[in-house]
């Protein structure tokens, strides 16, 4: 089969021919630069989606302009949000509702909603992306759920104000950070039922699986630390304390973590330190601290972990940092306490 293009363009050239012979009537740097382009903007497309706790509302940017494209009013206090694996489906979680709206990626409309339990804040979505996991804090549980049925499959009793909460990417574990209890609960996903809990540092806030699922990050909010704690002996490895020059410990809050998926680094958002800490991931030392908006949240990768986004609360922006040169390179006002954040493709 031969390349052929639809005929007609500023050139005079006939681009039914097939592409050998049309590139031989065109500067070769045109071309070059046509196709590149094209590559790029391919490449590149991908949309940020940003819960706005105080605006009932989800912001959508372009991160590569750098741009608010426009938001769109959903429920009451939005704050967790999450994208399914095939990028179709936005979960959000409209704390004020008691639920868990589904929204279509595409077309920005609610298309159906989830039965979260009371006041849900954070949730986290398994590998296959057929569960939820709810933290339902006031009532110190954790609510399944099954995506495609709608309904609340078992609700699992763990320790006083449940908040952090992620599944591993091996579908092995469901882990639960209980914020009072100062525990982290181990969830076997095929009972649900807890197997381990693990004492950790006061106020676990977040909480991270490496891409093997062999170590899980923790942050404590009130210790000002990062714990790594390794999965198969449920036990922490490493304790790293934060210390940002000109910054007073009480400013230092950590709550959001990610790892990159070579496990090279590791990102910890400080929030009102406004900051967020480099970690490498390889020898647990802090290599920087970026500064960002005022309150950051919570971090989400661009699907090429090129960039990394933070959610900054009361400077009602998110930060664009560029991962190759470790640098903050853009802002975006997004509008009233930026929450959650997740990307699509």
């Amino acid at each position: 089969m031969r390349n052929t293009f639809v005929s007609g363009n500023a050139y005079g050239t006939d681009l039914s021919r097939p592409l050998a012979q049309w590139a031989t009537k065109v500067a070769p740097t045109a071309v070059f630069a046509i196709l590149s382009m094209a590559f790029v903007a391919n490449a590149q497309a991908e949309t940020l989606f940003v819960t706005l706790e105080k605006d009932n509302a989800l912001a959508v940017v372009d991160p590569i302009a750098g741009k608010l494209i426009k938001t769109v009013g959903i429920g009451q206090r939005p704050r967790g949000i999450v994208i399914s694996p095939d990028n179709k489906f936005l979960y959000v979680a409209t704390s004020d509702d008691n639920t868990i709206q589904i929204i279509d990626a595409e077309t920005l409309k609610v298309v159906g909603q989830l039965p979260s339990g009371d006041d849900p804040e954070t949730f986290a979505i398994n590998a296959a992306g057929d569960r939820l996991y709810v933290s339902n804090e006031d009532d110190s549980l954790v609510t399944v759920i099954d995506i495609a049925d709608k309904k609340v499959v078992k609700q699992i009793k763990v320790g006083v104000e449940p908040e952090g909460i992620t599944a591993s990417p091996d579908n092995r574990w469901v882990v639960s950070a209980s914020e009072t209890t100062n525990m982290v609960h181990w969830i076997d996903p095929k009972t649900n039922t807890i197997v381990e809990n693990t004492l950790v540092d006061p106020r676990p806030r977040s909480l991270g699986f490496t891409a093997d699922s062999q170590q899980l990050w923790v942050t404590s909010e009130m210790a000002g630390t990062l714990m790594v704690l390794d999965v198969n002996t449920k036990q922490i490895i490493k304790t790293i304390p934060f210390d940002v020059q000109g910054v007073t410990r009480d400013k230092i809050q950590p709550v959001g973590v990610v790892i990159d998926k070579d496990s090279k680094r590791g990102y910890v958002a400080l929030g009102p330190a406004n900051r967020v800490a480099v970690i490498n991931a390889q020898t647990f030392e802090v290599e920087s601290y970026l500064l960002v908006g005022q309150r950051v949240w919570n971090l989400a990768f661009s699907p090429d972990q090129k960039r990394l986004y933070t959610t900054n609360g009361t400077s009602n922006d998110i930060s664009i940092i560029d991962l190759d040169s470790q640098k903050v390179t853009k802002s975006v006002g997004v509008g009233n306490y930026p929450w959650g954040v997740a990307v699509k493709p």
